[in-house]
């Protein structure tokens, strides 16, 4: 079984996103199950692990760009799968997950980790299921049923573990239907996470170049909106006509970044 990879070209308007000069990066990992004994079947202790997870395959996509990737293990090259993560994520300014501050990224530097790989450079990280617990009550969480509430799509349905279990008997239709529902659900992270972006406490994406656009969706069309107090004086508020998202100058003075 080769290292096996896949793109697919999205051709939606979506995909013209300003980032400021920034690395955005979208991804999602799969990962193998850990292998144990045990004595039975229901509520039982691990008497001893046999073999730990590893990394299965990940998909992933530079928020701006029309394509997203799906790269697949195998057990020869495991460490250049494990290393061609590493790279993205020494690549990017911001790593945009779903439940990734907990599981994806997390899960990532351990493997990271095992194959003798440095630290990389320091990220900020955008986590939607974060965002959707502490901005809004809706009745799941799950990027599925995000997605699906906000009218944006789903995720494949995998059919159950028998998909995984294919994918590491090296089974190749496995592989492909694994693929696709990795790129799907970065797909669909996108469209969520675009959705809620106006929502979100983000990194400024103004930090990069100065300018006086949307400090998350980089438009020109911004108007003023009066002034407000905090406990270092007044400020000016503005509101992005594009997306929404409130914003203040650094201070009373025009001219400043927007943040």
């Amino acid at each position: 079984m080769s290292l096996l990879a896949t793109k697919i070209i999205l051709e939606n308007a979506m995909n013209k996103i300003d980032t400021g000069g920034l690395k955005v990066l979208l991804y999602d990992i799969e990962t193998t199950p850990n292998l144990s004994y045990v004595w039975g079947q229901w509520e039982q202790n691990v008497i001893a692990h046999k073999e730990e997870g590893k990394l299965l395959c990940y998909a992933y996509k530079w928020l701006g760009e029309k394509k997203t990737y799906a790269v697949g293990l195998n057990t020869k090259k495991y460490h250049a799968l494990v290393s061609s993560l590493h790279d993205l994520f020494s690549e990017a300014d911001i790593i945009i997950a779903h439940n990734g501050d907990q599981f994806d990224i997390k899960m990532s530097n351990r493997f990271f980790l095992k194959e003798g790989l440095k630290p990389p450079h320091q990220y900020k990280t955008i986590d939607t299921k974060k965002l959707a617990k502490s901005k809004f009550k809706f009745n799941s969480n799950k990027l599925n049923d995000l997605g699906e509430y906000l009218e944006l799509g789903k995720k494949i349905n995998t059919g159950g573990f028998e998909l995984w279990q294919g994918c590491m008997s090296g089974d190749r239709q496995s592989w492909k239907k694994m693929l696709a529902y990795n790129v799907q659900d970065v797909v669909l992270l996108e469209k969520v996470y675009l959705t809620l972006r106006p929502w979100c406490k983000h990194p400024n994406l103004n930090a990069m170049n100065g300018y006086n656009k949307c400090s998350v969706c980089q438009s020109n069309h911004v108007q003023h909106r009066g002034f407000g107090m905090n406990s270092s004086g007044k400020y000016q508020r503005f509101q992005c006509m594009s997306c929404g998202k409130w914003m203040h100058g650094t201070s009373e003075k025009t001219g400043t970044i927007l943040k």
